[in-house]
């Protein structure tokens, strides 16, 4: 799977090997390195320590208490929201991840496209019809129709009104970026894409929440398929 090089401080550093140990079962105590262990062994400061143990906290990985050591959570409530633990999860992790996130979207998002299709509003369709020809001419560059793509169904889904619905959508862009990456990779895969995209905006068009399922159903149901076989080729590694 690609991913973007991108620039980490020091204690995001640490975190991310301690990410990698922890999913991996280095630590079958359940007892994370002290600060004092993390200090002596990366040769950093304690603040970089102390602030690496805090970003593990933030992911919802480790419990903190004082006077205590620092213990793994329960690996069914990490916070896999956060885009972090795309980077550090190991390749077979977030691969089921990325499954889960079709099935949860599978789930959602028909439902999220019906109730668009009745109270979008007339400047809602503009900015989608907008997208949808933008992404007609974004064919030869991935990366720029994946922003186009997930604008497309924020869009569908600010339709809705509803702010839980608005920031369980944004939350997950990171998880939906590198599905796409993969999904995207298959023959002809951004035109088809289009069509459904198309088809999609046309059933909102018409105002139709049985039409507007059916078509972001069939939509991601694609996606998913395009990453089962994708996901398999070392050119999508």
């Amino acid at each position: 799977m690609t991913a973007k090089v991108q620039l980490r401080t020091l204690p995001t550093q640490v975190a991310g090997l301690l990410i990698q140990r922890i999913a991996t079962n280095t630590f079958p105590d359940g007892l994370v390195p002290s600060e004092l262990q993390i200090l002596t062994e990366f040769s950093v400061s304690r603040a970089v320590a102390r602030e690496a143990l805090k970003i593990l906290s933030s992911l919802d990985m480790v419990e903190i208490a004082q006077g205590r050591r620092v213990t793994v959570r329960p690996i069914a409530e990490w916070d896999y929201l956060n885009p972090l633990l795309i980077e550090w999860l190991p390749h077979d992790q977030v691969r089921e991840l990325l499954l889960e996130l079709h099935d949860s979207r599978v789930i959602l998002e028909p439902a999220i496209a019906a109730e668009a299709a009745r109270s979008l509003s007339g400047e809602d369709l503009a900015r989608l019809r907008n997208l949808v020809d933008s992404m007609s001419r974004a064919h030869d560059n991935p990366d720029g129709y994946i922003q186009l793509d997930l604008e497309f169904h924020m869009e569908i889904c600010r339709a809705t009104r509803n702010r839980i619905l608005d920031r369980f959508m944004f939350s997950s862009r990171w998880w939906q970026s590198a599905a796409r990456r993969i999904s995207n990779q298959a023959p002809h895969a951004l035109p088809i894409a289009t069509e459904q995209h198309r088809s999609i905006y046309e059933a909102l068009t018409a105002r139709d929440p049985k039409r507007a399922e059916a078509a972001m159903r069939v939509h991601l149901e694609a996606n998913k398929a395009n990453f089962l076989i994708e996901e398999q080729l070392p050119s999508a590694r």
